[in-house]
């Protein structure tokens, strides 16, 4: 009893130091991921504290489109678009601006707030940058959306123009711990992944940077994770959960328990308190039935498929958020 009581008011003690600014210490984080089952809900409530102060009841959506697949001359394991995987897969070059901004008007559709446009690859050519702005141009002109970019490693002339062209937001996920990343991926570094991050700030666009949860890391990486994204100031993270996608050398990997998945969305909103925690690839394989539990640590979700893996149904998305009480952020900008 007396340890159920301690644990309890530590909760709420992360609760207050994430209110306060204040950042969780490595032990800290552990004590979050090693929390005992019946302290779940319990953690769950202190969680919500924090992301109820910064964001209400509301629930930001995002939607994806695969707007080049496969043909990426990258390693990354968990990728079924890379180089070495064998999955079945559609490929095909950059999508043409009219199914780009197609693309859009289904996000608008599905009360999605901001559209990302994501692309394979190591980095966009010259050619394919004007393709994305010159779409890009276009939505901003006729829609109320955020537009989200995801294009790999970026020049500093790149993302200039990627700016000028109205793109609000840059995607560039870190995936995993420094110390992790050399088993993941050995095309490119961590340190490329964070000068990215890093340039799309510099040059205006709100930095999103996120990871997969999965992917053999220890929890002490996780927590470092964490605290990694709230150094680099990243202003969305979206939290993955490993698709253990056939023909990926990650094939293999166990699935994230439904109740770790959970531990570390609490984790997250402690250490990066008013940032956008996005609900991201493989919630629906990860959380299963629990899928609800996650938006009181989390505020946003994509709804609709993913690169190459499907998604929930996005009706089922709407219910539960309002089955929950909570509330659609539409035009989310």
């Amino acid at each position: 009893m007396n340890q159920r009581k301690t644990e309890g008011q530590s909760w709420d003690t992360f609760a207050k130091k994430a209110l306060c600014g204040e950042v969780l210490t490595l032990e800290e984080g552990l004590s979050v991921l090693h929390a005992s089952q019946d302290q779940l809900l319990p953690l769950m409530d202190a969680a919500y504290r924090v992301r109820r102060h910064y964001y209400g009841n509301k629930v930001k959506l995002n939607m994806i489109i695969n707007a080049k697949s496969g043909l990426c001359p990258e390693d990354c394991g968990y990728c079924s678009q890379s180089m070495i995987s064998t999955a079945p897969i559609s490929k095909y070059p950059l999508l043409n601006k009219e199914t780009l901004v197609a693309g859009a008007r289904e996000a608008l559709q599905r009360k999605a707030g901001t559209y990302c446009i994501v692309a394979s690859g190591r980095g966009p050519t010259d050619k394919e940058l004007e393709q994305v702005a010159e779409a890009v141009a276009e939505i901003r002109a006729t829609m109320p959306l955020k537009i989200c970019a995801c294009l790999g490693i970026l020049r500093e002339e790149q993302a200039e123009k990627l700016r000028e062209a109205g793109v609000h937001r840059y995607n560039h996920n870190l995936n995993t711990s420094r110390a992790n990343y050399p088993s993941i991926t050995t095309t490119h570094t961590y340190d490329q992944r964070v000068a990215t991050v890093k340039t799309a700030r510099a040059h205006g666009m709100s930095p999103c940077s996120g990871v997969i949860i999965g992917m053999g890391e220890s929890d002490e990486e996780i927590v470092e994770m964490a605290l990694a994204l709230r150094e680099l100031d990243a202003d969305s993270i979206p939290i993955n959960f490993l698709n253990a996608i056939p023909g990926t050398p990650l094939e293999r990997s166990e699935r994230v328990p439904a109740l770790k998945a959970l531990k570390v969305l609490a984790l997250f909103r402690f250490i990066c308190p008013t940032k956008e925690i996005r609900v991201a690839g493989g919630r629906e394989i990860s959380l299963r039935t629990l899928q609800p539990l996650s938006l009181y640590a989390a505020n946003s979700i994509f709804v609709g498929d993913y690169m190459t893996t499907k998604g929930q149904d996005v009706t089922l998305d709407h219910q539960m958020i309002e089955d929950l009480g909570f509330e659609i952020e539409e035009t989310a900008i």
